[in-house]
C-alpha cells in the first residue's frame, strides 16, 4: 500500500496517525505541497483533485481525500461507533473539520509557516484568523463537558480535528483562551499506537 504524502500536511497526518493506531504498514512517497507541477504527472487517474493524500490501496485501487480514506479503514474498526447517531456525529465533526476548521487553521498556518512567502497572504490573514478562532470556539464550547468529541471514547472525528489543531500555534493561535482544548489534545496524545506529525 502507497501512501502519497506530505510530512508537513494535517491531511496527510490523519492518515499516517489512524494507521498507526491500526497497526497497519505502508509505504510513502513525498510530494512536496508549495511546487505542485508535478502533481498532474504523478497523480493523475489516482486522485481527481490531484492532491495528497491520495492512497493505493495493494489491489491498485485508489483513493483521494482524508476523510475518506479515514472512513475506509475506520469503518468496523472502535474509531467508528456502531450506534447509528454517534456515526453521523463523528460524521458531522469531520466535515466540521473540512468546512470550518481546516479552511482556517491550516490555510493560516501553511501561509505563515510553510509557503515561505507570507507577506502574499496579509490582506487576507485577518480575516482567515478570525474563521479559526470561530472554530476554537465552537470546538471548546463541546469538549466543555467531554473528554472525547463522540460518545465516551476517541473516534475518527478526534482524529480528524486533532491534526491541525495540534500545530495550531504554527499558524498564530493561541490556544491559552481555550482550556478544554489543550486537554483533549493531551488525551489523544497520550493514546496508544500515537505518533507524532513529524513520524
Amino acid at each position: 500500500m502507497l501512501l502519497y504524502n506530505s510530512q508537513v500536511s494535517g491531511n496527510c497526518y490523519k492518515v499516517r496517525l489512524l494507521l498507526a493506531h491500526l497497526g497497519i504498514a505502508f509505504e510513502r512517497r513525498e510530494l512536496d505541497v508549495v511546487d505542485r507541477s508535478n502533481r498532474g504527472d504523478v497523480l493523475r487517474g489516482l486522485n481527481p483533485a490531484l492532491r495528497v493524500p491520495t492512497l493505493v490501496l495493494d489491489d491498485g485501487r485508489s483513493l483521494g481525500e482524508s476523510g475518506a480514506i479515514l472512513w475506509y479503514f475506520g469503518d468496523g474498526t472502535p474509531w467508528v461507533p456502531e450506534d447509528r447517531y454517534e456515526r453521523a456525529q463523528v460524521l458531522q465533526w469531520m466535515f466540521f473539520e473540512q468546512y470550518d476548521h481546516e479552511p482556517a487553521i491550516a490555510v493560516v498556518r501553511f501561509w505563515l509557516a510553510v509557503s515561505d512567502r507570507p507577506e502574499a497572504f496579509a490582506e487576507r490573514l485577518e480575516e482567515r484568523t478570525a474563521a479559526g478562532h470561530r472554530a476554537l470556539a465552537a470546538m471548546e464550547r463541546h469538549l466543555a463537558a467531554r473528554d472525547f468529541f463522540v460518545g465516551d471514547g476517541p473516534s475518527l472525528a478526534d482524529i480528524a480535528l486533532y491534526a491541525y489543531t495540534h500545530v495550531a500555534h504554527e499558524g498564530g493561535f493561541d490556544l491559552d483562551g481555550y482550556p478544554a482544548i489543550p486537554a483533549w489534545l493531551e488525551r489523544v496524545a497520550a493514546l496508544p499506537g500515537h505518533v507524532a506529525i513529524d513520524a
